[in-house]
């Protein structure tokens, strides 16, 4: 493990001004969202999709890396160049989600699992033979009547550092995401703690492991209340109590703290984050987020290339602002 390489990818990846895209979305979300808008969910399609965000004018200017999917790493433009070189050379980062997605958790009904540890290592090794340079491996927690469980946090935390460690040791960076979900009617104060809960069991594990702190980034979610809570919080109100979760628990020696949209507006998340960046921090702090980029230039694209001009165009105001909002700089 050569980890003043790990460490200086993992500080490029969070560098000021610059957050991470996630295009790692399953194939079945992708379908989703084009069949939401009436585009044949197919491959080529999906392909064709990656290939207007990649290829988007100006975007290396605010991102530092990008998280494909097995598909995608292995995709190309429609002139053959592989997506992980295209980004390569623009000087953004290429990497991979390489968790299996989640299951039922036995005995715990309402919860899950990520699945993926088996051949782990194996598909490690051949991402970096890809072009891969960090991973990124996801949980999920929910919040509700006696949810989440401390065994299901424990069962997730174990994983994650299980494949942080072996992340680290195939020569890639990875990101640790325990992602509080906000479907549910729960306060504000309720995902606060539940953040703060989850993260302490994380960096427990992540600790007992000897996961290497400054070669590790973590993407977390911001303490919402819930979508059916009919609770609406102002950014500042989300910033401090975000920020008392993870101040609390997450160690200053990592490299970064990277915020996933997570079911917000674009809007929303733009605002929120911006009010985080006004906020002391120990660590550098930035963006790392999926629907609230994509939804607004595919509403714009809609499969048809006479709007792809626009779409890009769209998708790279919606990328800078938010860089914008990592500095606290949005207006």
């Amino acid at each position: 493990m050569n980890i003043q390489k790990l460490e200086a990818t993992a500080r490029q990846m969070v560098a000021p001004g610059k957050g991470i895209l996630a295009t790692d979305e399953s194939s079945k979300t992708a379908n989703k969202r084009l069949a939401m808008r009436n585009i044949p969910q197919t491959e080529d399609m999906r392909r064709a999709w990656r290939e207007i965000l990649f290829t988007a004018p100006g975007i290396e200017n605010n991102s530092s890396g990008v998280i494909l999917l097995d598909e995608t790493i292995r995709q190309n433009t429609k002139d053959g160049i592989p997506f992980r070189e295209l980004l390569s050379k623009r000087g953004i980062i290429p990497g991979i989600k390489v968790d299996k997605g989640l299951a039922n958790l036995p005995n715990f009904p309402g919860e899950k699992i990520t699945e993926g540890l088996d051949g782990l290592s194996a598909r490690l090794e051949e991402y970096a033979t890809l072009g891969a340079q960090f991973s990124k491996w996801r949980s999920v927690i929910s919040i509700g009547q006696g949810l989440p469980t401390t065994p299901c946090l424990e069962a997730n935390a174990f994983i994650l550092a299980q494949y942080a460690a072996r992340s680290q040791s195939a020569g890639l960076v990875p990101i640790i995401e325990p992602e509080v979900l906000i479907e549910g009617t729960h306060t504000l104060i309720q995902s606060e703690v539940t953040i703060r809960h989850a993260l302490e069991i994380v960096f427990s594990a992540i600790a007992k492991y000897r996961i290497y702190l400054p070669g590790l980034i973590l993407k977390t979610s911001m303490a919402l209340p819930g979508k059916q809570s009919g609770i609406k919080s102002t950014p500042v109100e989300v910033a401090e109590s975000t920020l008392r979760a993870l101040t609390t628990t997450v160690p200053k020696e990592i490299a970064g703290v990277v915020f996933l949209s997570g079911g917000q507006t674009p809007q929303e998340a733009t605002e929120n984050l911006n009010a985080m960046a006004n906020i002391p921090h120990p660590w550098p702090l930035t963006f790392s987020y999926s629907r609230a980029f994509q939804d607004p230039a595919m509403d714009i694209w809609m499969g048809q290339d006479a709007n792809i001009q626009k779409a890009q165009e769209t998708f790279a105001v919606r990328v800078s602002e938010t860089a914008l909002a990592s500095e606290g700089k949005y207006k």
